[in-house]
């Protein structure tokens, strides 16, 4: 199946913002646990949603997105240097959740799983309680 442009810059786009980010963004304010989760172009290549990722509290995130978004135009000269484009893209970048997400359904599945561990422990102890009291009692029928 052939691939849209749109896609297949989207995708450079990634790698080339992710290495900027990386390497020639020099803002304290952005950690380094900060990754480019993918970039959707519109059809025309004109505009670019840039999906980040930060790893850090709410006030990280915050100040992250703030220093991304004041070093939005050197982002956009370096990227479209490496990638040579007619139009350079106006950026829009968003705060992508989904690892946080990923992460709280993590912690949540394992809860579960622990829950039912527990359960089913407490639930074969009962069971074994009651089959000991039903062989007393059949025992005492016997005499």
């Amino acid at each position: 199946m052939k691939r849209r442009r749109p896609e297949i810059v989207g995708d450079e786009m990634q790698k080339v913002i992710s290495t900027i980010i990386g390497t020639r963004l020099k803002d304290p304010r952005v950690p380094f646990m900060t990754s480019v989760t993918g970039v959707k172009m519109s059809s025309d290549l004109t505009h670019a949603t840039v999906f980040i990722s930060v790893y850090g509290d709410e006030k990280t995130k915050k100040d992250a997105m703030d220093a991304l978004e004041h070093a939005k135009g050197f982002i956009r000269y370096e990227a479209v240097q490496e990638i040579k484009l007619r139009v350079a893209p106006e950026l829009h970048f968003k705060l992508d959740n989904s690892l946080d997400e990923a992460a709280r359904m993590d912690a949540l599945i394992a809860k579960t799983i622990a829950d039912d561990e527990r359960r089913r422990i407490e639930r074969e102890k009962r069971e074994q309680g009651t089959g000991a009291n039903e062989e007393e009692a059949g025992s005492e029928n016997d005499r």
